[in-house]
């Protein structure tokens, strides 16, 4: 059985509907909760929980520390690659992106390497367009090969893999993998993806069974901010969580919050998701859930970023560049998207430190697997 069996059972409509309906009453059950099921979930992301922010925020706080501490991780995106054969219509990789493409050589990722090391960095997440013909699973061993001995951790964002594929990956040093379904809406999922492998709503929904299957040590889920109805994408992306947990039960999990943001060639957001209703969702994940990691990335704001670290956020990236060379090789190349906090490395450790945390530089390293 995969995910896709649960799924199915479930309409996106009256989901939406059970949401909105949920009563100021439902969101203080969910709150007096010490364990929350997926309705509490349903509650705290709904518009009757807003006037409970303030209360969601505190709880969230104290569970985050109690579960994680006073640290936050730091992490930089390497993109390898800009080739792309999918055409998503909120991304400036689509194939139907008319610009010069560029793909990362051997020499040009040390040098990539090079500037990320001398940033502090000690955690690497590996990121490409998805080009099969280019950028396919002899590509990332590689890569990974020449990555793998100036990193403690290394994880990938590429295009969702086989089974088979993501074992070779993970005995080559990865130790997680983010995939994003985008949206759960899979009714208009076709509009936002009309050409490519991507495009194939259930092969991508099936991809966390497959990097399960496979024995990968952490799993990365969320969708695309601004795409849909944010509330019932969050429902389902934790229906989608609820059900990887109890089935790859050794393995960990994470959340990324990815708002839309300007890119060459896209479209406008399909919903607009407001500061304050990004907090609400940073909060009722740790709620609903206190051992998953939630990250945030620069696409959000310096004011935003400043002001979330407490909130229940465990991991951020830092001076991120979304281009293939960006770091050193080719710092003009075509980017995925604009970022938005373009502080750097330092300056954001700088500020994890006056709000009264850690940075944390390196968490896992890799070469522990091969002692257990």
């Amino acid at each position: 059985m995969s995910f896709k069996n649960i799924f199915d059972k479930y309409n996106w409509d009256e989901i939406k509907v059970s949401i909105y309906q949920k009563t100021a009453k439902d969101v203080q059950a969910a709150l007096a909760n010490d364990v929350r099921s997926i309705e509490n979930f349903k509650a705290l992301i709904s518009p009757a929980a807003l006037p409970y922010l303030e209360q969601m925020a505190q709880l969230s706080h104290q569970l985050t520390q109690k579960r994680f501490g006073k640290t936050i991780q730091l992490y930089a995106p390497m993109y390898l690659s800009n080739e792309c054969n999918n055409i998503c219509t909120y991304c400036g990789f689509s194939f139907d992106n008319k610009m010069k493409r560029k793909t990362l050589s051997a020499s040009e990722i040390m040098q990539e390497i090079e500037v990320i090391k001398q940033n502090g960095f000690n955690h690497i997440l590996l990121v490409s367009g998805e080009a099969n013909n280019i950028v396919n699973i002899d590509f990332f061993k590689e890569a990974i090969e020449l990555i793998k001995p100036h990193f403690a951790n290394i994880s990938i964002e590429v295009q969702p893999l086989e089974t088979e594929e993501y074992k070779t990956l993970h005995e080559s040093g990865v130790y997680s993998v983010l995939v994003y379904q985008e949206t759960y809406h899979k009714d208009v999922y076709k509009t936002f993806h009309p050409k490519g492998k991507k495009s194939n709503f259930y092969y991508r929904l099936e991809t966390p069974d497959r990097i399960g299957t496979a024995g990968i040590h952490k799993i990365g889920l969320g969708v695309l901010l601004g795409l849909e109805d944010w509330r019932t994408d969050s429902f389902f992306c934790a229906l989608h969580l609820d059900y990887l947990q109890k089935k790859y039960w050794q393995t960990k999990f994470s959340i990324s919050f990815p708002r839309m943001r300007p890119a060459e060639g896209i479209i406008e957001p399909n919903v607009i998701v407001s500061d304050k209703e990004l907090v609400q969702m940073i909060c009722a994940w740790r709620l609903f859930n206190e051992d998953v990691e939630l990250s945030i990335s620069t696409r959000e704001s310096e004011k935003f970023r400043n002001n979330v670290i407490p909130l229940g956020v465990t991991s951020m990236s830092a001076g991120s560049k979304t281009n293939p060379g960006g770091y050193a090789v080719e710092p003009e190349s075509l980017e995925q998207f604009e970022i938005s906090d373009d502080r750097s490395p330092k300056e954001i450790a700088e500020l994890i430190t006056n709000s009264g945390y850690e940075p944390v530089w390196k968490d896992w390293d890799y070469s522990l697997m091969e002692h257990l």
